[in-house]
């Protein structure tokens, strides 16, 4: 297994070709919208499979993915967010509940652009050291703690309609957390949601509501540093292919993720999560993973 860096991006992924991509793209779809961490699993499970580290970079621009099956599957409520609140900015109508909710849209993908553009040249770079197994590994342990937190001390009474700007910005500033491997843009948002004490099913929806920007912002940046570097027409094959498996399987994984917190609660994540990273720093420390 080799690294392959271009320009000092890493485009690993290039290298696996189209089947191997297919299949992390299924991956990469299914744990970018569970709260249980996408960039872990595109590290682990080529690690595990002696396969090339795909790179931050296939993560990244994978979000389109996610941002797909987000807006077809909660399209109702994107429509009724864009169009409510430019009718109800069109009445100068501040207080309507849909303004309140884009201008807390808009609010939260704040942060997590700061600290994106801060970090940037360690993210993506070649052998980045967040993208660690270790650092992984208590990554993940550590979202487990603070997300059986919220399952056990929260109300989990509020809805999408009683959401102020101010709970949206908080879930922005959670957001950022996502830039660290292992704790999972939907993780780090389900997790505040959950915490403010909104219901389950309704915390999810606020989750991906507020992560479209970032994901979309991520995922268009990623694309243009691919240009920016003259990524070749098969790379760019590769690339489409894992989208479109990853942006089927993002669909599914929504669905589940809805039915899971509708009928139970996250405590199925939290366990996989906690398990998951045990798991990975016994890897590392018996020299099992690396």
């Amino acid at each position: 297994m080799t690294d392959v860096c271009t320009q000092g991006l890493d485009t690993g992924f290039v290298g696996l070709g189209y089947a191997k991509v297919a299949f992390l793209g299924i991956v990469q779809g299914i744990t970018e919208l569970l709260p249980i961490s996408s960039t872990a699993h595109m590290r682990v499970v080529p690690a595990v499979l002696g396969w090339q580290d795909p790179g931050s970079a296939f993560s990244a621009a994978m979000q389109l993915a996610a941002l797909a099956a987000v807006v077809s599957y909660f399209w109702s409520d994107v429509r009724d967010v864009a169009v409510g609140s430019l009718a109800a900015l069109a009445r100068r109508d501040f207080a309507n509940r849909y303004f309140r909710l884009a201008v807390g849209i808009v609010l939260a993908t704040v942060p997590i652009v700061i600290a994106g553009l801060a970090l940037s040249s360690v993210l993506n770079a070649c052998n980045s050291p967040l993208r660690g197994l270790a650092v992984i590994g208590w990554a993940c342990i550590v979202m487990a703690v603070l997300l059986a937190l919220s399952e056990i001390y929260a109300r989990h009474r509020l809805t999408l309609e009683k959401v102020s700007v101010l709970d949206a910005f908080l879930v922005g500033v959670a957001q950022v957390g996502a830039l660290i491997p292992g704790v999972s843009r939907s993780g780090s948002t389900l997790t505040a949601a959950l915490g403010l004490g909104y219901a389950r099913p309704e915390a999810a929806r606020l989750s991906f509501l507020l992560g479209l920007p970032a994901i979309a912002l991520a995922g268009l940046k990623e694309l243009w540093e691919l240009h920016k570097i003259h990524l070749g027409a098969y790379g760019w094959s590769v690339l489409a292919v894992g989208l479109v498996v990853a942006s089927i399987s993002a669909f599914f994984a929504i669905w589940g993720l809805m039915r899971v917190l509708e009928r139970f609660s996250a405590w199925p994540f939290v366990i996989y999560r906690g398990l998951l990273g045990v798991v990975l720093l016994i890897g590392v420390a018996f020299g099992w993973l690396s």
